[in-house]
């Protein structure tokens, strides 16, 4: 896990050797695990975490529970409570809408009194199958296919530090196994997960019944049309270059191209990949394909 999300960071150019990061904290599997990993790689961490008071007794345990977690890890400790439910009927819109507002608006202002170079959230590759197929539900382009980005601008305010997603290479599933079977760390449920009724909760059951595989798919094409987003956008980008190099190999049925690709990143002349009626070789930064 540690080296999977230390060779994920960088690849995407997330976080400097030793960078202080906000680490967003609810005392779920995800962020406790996010922010072990961190912790584990070097990284100066502050922890954040948002109180919202919209579950009872539960929001206070997830709140005890953070407090105890940051005291044993030996990191700072930013939390913040607020009037969720009064702030949305104020502002006239839904309770989620709220407080994806109020959160990310105060991680900003927190990681720049702290001197956060990033904003670490722990979404997951199930996270980036569920976004894509809500967004496929609702009707969308191909931005909305893309998905989420492993770094971007703050969503909320359009600003920095940036939000990095460490996690987008690895699943629910291996985080929990991480946590229970590996490194033995405790962490909290949180109940209204559970509620089917809830639109994002039933596309995430129905994915629980989708194999590991079909997760992973789901996120490769997420990936692939960042970069058809990028290219269109003009933006130089990895998941442009990515789509490049796989438009120039499809007609072989490539299985390979980041493999391809990373081979060309490190200059390993000399390097071959046999596709279906073709075989690459690497030279320096570029390669040859020459047909069977």
């Amino acid at each position: 896990m540690l080296r999977r999300v230390q060779q994920y960071i960088r690849k995407e150019e997330l976080l400097g050797e030793g960078a202080k990061v906000l680490v967003c904290v609810s005392g779920g599997a995800d962020s406790v695990a996010l922010l072990d990993v961190l912790q584990r790689g070097g990284y100066d961490c502050v922890v954040a975490h948002c109180n919202f008071h919209l579950r009872g007794e539960e929001s206070e345990r997830d709140e005890a529970f953070v407090r105890e977690l940051a005291e044993r890890q030996g990191v700072k400790l930013r939390v913040q409570s607020f009037e969720t439910e009064k702030v949305a009927a104020e502002r006239h819109q839904s309770i989620e809408m709220a407080a994806r507002e109020l959160r990310y608006r105060w991680f900003e202002e927190v990681a720049r009194e702290e001197g956060c170079t990033a904003i670490a959230v722990a979404h997951h590759q199930n996270d980036q199958a569920e976004t894509v197929v809500m967004n496929l539900l609702r009707g969308a382009g191909l931005r909305g296919l893309a998905g989420m980005r492993a770094k971007s601008v703050n969503p909320v305010t359009g600003g920095e530090p940036m939000i990095i997603r460490p996690l987008l290479c690895t699943t629910h599933e291996y985080i929990v196994h991480y946590l229970k079977d590996i490194r033995k760390i405790a962490w909290v449920e949180d109940s209204t997960n559970s509620d089917t009724s809830i639109k994002r909760n039933g596309i995430r059951a129905w994915l629980n019944e989708r194999s590991k595989g079909e997760i992973e798919n789901i996120c490769a094409t997420a990936a692939y049309m960042q970069g058809y987003a990028d290219e269109q956008d003009g933006v130089r980008s990895r998941a442009r270059e990515l789509v490049e190099l796989y438009e120039q190999l499809k007609a072989y049925q490539p299985k390979e191209v980041e493999a391809i690709y990373e081979a060309m990143q490190r200059g390993e002349s000399g390097k071959r990949f046999e596709l279906n009626g073709a075989t690459v070789i690497i030279k320096k930064h570029t390669c040859n394909i020459l047909e069977s």
